[in-house]
């Protein structure tokens, strides 16, 4: 039974790794854009640039370590990727214009792809297999975490003191999550050779993993509800004259995930995906309904919650699943094709939808969204529901490969 135990050392280490760099990334996101017009007197554009080039270049980072995580070693990546965030960190603190703002927002942004699909690999692989789902829903939960309270520090920092002591904080929590790397140990990778074989030449499967491809554009549609959420409610709650409210909105959407994450990960390591999938694709729909209807805090904050139980699920089952079809040597891959699709989702999400925005209003697009993500359970049955349905119909002795 030890073999099968979650809560291990280096479980807890790498889980605290990946909270520390999500805290940062979004404690940054939040006063980033503001810094740059306080500190530079830069435009409406070029803060908005400040803020989307870091996930352009996390999408690379991702897109590029992919290929060369199990060539370089797990653990090595992790390091390398820490050492790069860390200085990267540091340049926040010098003052050489908007250009070098911007030109180290993306080098920071490439770190932070390197160093978070290392900790997505490595959990990934000390995970007991069979308690696979349970466990890539636990460590999800340190970004959770990090989403809600990185915002709040950052805002409140950005009113009681200094961006100076904000980049001093974030150096701090970055040389700890560093060290703390130090006491990780993460096993050797199994079938080297036949990594180091696929990867000669050119080839797709270099750089994405084609058997989590189809999990992976189902991630992307879903993500697409959620950018929505992230990037304009504050707009929408001024609309509907609801600001105070929509400030817990992340809140009760992180309690929701929080809370749910446990029973949905051990669902799915029992009964399957399509368990946890199905009733999340159904529960995020009518969450983002009932964000398009919301005239009062009840239920601007419920659509919060239904939200975290459908897509904060949906998104560790995701994960789950492309790891799962995957080999072991092929891990690293996996995860970064899975983020790739995720990233783009939250990333270009919002510029898409922005051309929507002046034509549906908030409400109205909330509500187009609440029918994507009814669609997308046909996307999903498509793409890997059916698939799933069938393999574990078949008699367990047919299951020996």
């Amino acid at each position: 039974m030890d073999n099968q135990k979650l809560w291990t050392k280096d479980f807890i280490i790498v889980s605290s790794i990946n909270f520390f760099l999500t805290f940062i990334f979004y404690l940054l996101v939040v006063i980033i854009a503001v810094y740059a017009v306080d500190e530079y007197g830069a435009s409406t554009s070029q803060a908005g640039l400040v803020t989307g080039i870091f996930i352009v270049g996390t999408l690379i980072g991702r897109l590029f370590i992919g290929r060369y995580i199990d060539l370089i070693g797990r653990k090595k990546t992790l390091f390398i990727g820490l050492v790069l965030f860390i200085i990267t960190t540091f340049f926040y603190f010098v003052h050489a214009g908007i250009t070098f703002l911007l030109i180290n927002r993306f080098i920071h942004g490439i770190t932070l792809g390197i160093a978070s699909t290392a900790t997505g690999t490595i959990v990934a692989q000390i995970i007991p297999p069979k308690r696979r789902g349970e466990g890539i829903g636990y460590f999800s939960m340190s970004a959770t975490l990090a989403t809600a309270i990185g915002p709040f520090i950052g805002l409140f920092m950005s009113q009681h003191t200094s961006y100076q002591v904000i980049f001093g904080l974030c150096l701090a929590i970055g040389i700890i999550g560093l060290l703390t790397s130090f006491i990780l140990y993460v096993p050797p990778i199994e079938n080297q050779t036949n990594q180091i074989q696929e990867q000669k030449g050119f080839s797709i499967a270099n750089y994405v993993e084609p058997k989590a491809l189809p999990i992976a554009f189902v991630t992307f549609a879903i993500s697409l509800c959620y950018a929505s959420v992230l990037s304009f409610i504050n707009f929408y709650a001024i609309e509907i004259d609801l600001v105070t409210a929509a400030s817990f909105f992340f809140l009760v959407y992180s309690i929701a995930v929080l809370v749910s994450r446990p029973f949905t990960g051990r669902l799915m390591d029992i009964k399957g995906a399509n368990y946890v999938m199905y009733p999340a694709f159904i529960i995020l729909a009518l969450g983002m309904f009932l964000l398009s209807i919301a005239h009062n805090s009840v239920t601007l904050l419920i659509s919060g919650a239904l939200i975290g139980l459908g897509f904060g699920n949906m998104q560790s089952c995701t994960q789950a699943v492309a790891i799962k079809l995957t080999p072991a040597h092929r891990m690293g891959l996996a995860t970064s094709t899975f983020y790739i699709f995720l990233d783009a989702g939250l990333g270009f999400g919002p510029y898409l939808l922005g051309f929507l925005v002046p034509l549906t209003g908030y409400s109205k697009l909330y509500s187009i969204l609440s029918i994507v993500a009814l669609v997308s359970i046909v996307l999903y049955f498509f793409m890997h529901g059916k698939k799933e349905t069938s393999s574990r119909k078949k008699p367990t002795t047919s299951i020996s490969m």
